[in-house]
């Protein structure tokens, strides 16, 4: 374990007012670019299913994942909130749901207040003028825009020919450097780099998805920000490897990405589809839930495949 990871807040060069950090980066031409090189024949879809009992973080203290009806057909019937009657309700089936979640579970996005260094989260906003009684209003996921960029797939799994990384395995700048020569492809300005670790081939099942998972060093982290990325995901639980490699600090990876370099984080991706059929790069169309002031919201994000010669 090293000394410290020296992690500071980080100022946004688009402004003191600034809450989108790195998604700055996403603008016409990105999306024009990477809009008419798309191939629509297929669309691959790397979010999970959201069931109670799906994997989430119980035992952080954060609630399950719970669905329940709060109308069903027949207690329309019995019920007659509505007051038209039980002729008409049985001719009108209605069914109506409530969800109780944690906004980290299943597929989300984490926003630029999720964590922050010495009392600020990024761009220098401080909870004494910014954080209410429910939320943050700096930096929540209502500041999001639709994320429409080249998202790059670091198979780092398929790199090293395993089915999935060992536990804890701190990927290294040498090993995205080495997948993205592999792939023949450069990271550019306001790409969407996802990286693959294996560990989704055994979603649901949370023994073997969450817990001491393999995901990017520090160095790495701070290597893919040199890049101009707008945002960063994996196929696990928090992007970065666990338990933490600097002891001044439990989540780095996090600490850097979100709080000093703006760059947003898409956790638990389901990339398999995308590295059996080898894609490498890609058209990424996402957007998550407008939860004002939340720290992460629900994301679907879709991709296809680029044509090579468009």
């Amino acid at each position: 374990m090293s000394q410290t990871a020296d992690v500071k807040v980080g100022k946004s060069p688009w402004g003191p007012n600034d809450e989108r950090g790195a998604l700055n980066l996403l603008d016409e031409s990105v999306r024009a670019d990477v809009l008419q090189r798309a191939d629509p024949s297929r669309v691959y879809d790397l979010s999970v299913d959201y069931f109670v009992g799906m994997p989430s973080f119980q035992g952080a203290g954060d609630p399950s994942y719970q669905i329940f009806m709060s109308h069903t057909p027949q207690g329309t019937v019995v019920d007659n909130l509505n007051g038209v009657g039980e002729h008409v309700n049985r001719h009108v089936c209605y069914s109506g749901d409530v969800v109780f979640m944690y906004t980290h579970t299943g597929t989300h996005i984490d926003s630029l207040n999720h964590f922050g260094v010495d009392g600020q989260i990024y761009n220098g906003y401080r909870p004494e003028e910014n954080l209410g009684s429910r939320t943050w209003t700096k930096g929540g996921a209502e500041t999001i825009p639709p994320i429409i960029t080249r998202g790059v797939l670091l198979d780092i799994a398929g790199l090293k020919n395993v089915d999935c990384l060992p536990d804890s395995y701190a990927i290294t700048v040498a090993d995205l450097e080495e997948a993205l020569d592999k792939a023949g492809l450069a990271l550019q300005a306001g790409d969407v780099p996802f990286v693959r670790t294996g560990r989704m081939r055994y979603w649901p099942d949370g023994t073997k998805t969450l817990g001491n998972p393999p995901g990017l060093s520090l160095d790495a982290a701070r290597w893919l920000t040199t890049q101009n990325i707008a945002a960063i995901g994996a196929d696990q639980e928090c992007v970065e490897v666990g338990p933490s490699e600097h002891e001044d600090n439990w989540l780095p990876g996090h600490t850097h990405f979100l709080a000093e370099a703006g760059v947003p984080m898409v956790e638990l991706l389901n990339l398999e589809e995308l590295a059996k059929d080898g894609v490498q790069e890609f058209c990424l169309i996402a957007a998550p839930i407008r939860l004002r002031g939340a720290s992460g919201a629900p994301m679907r994000p879709l991709a296809m495949a680029l044509r090579k010669n468009a």
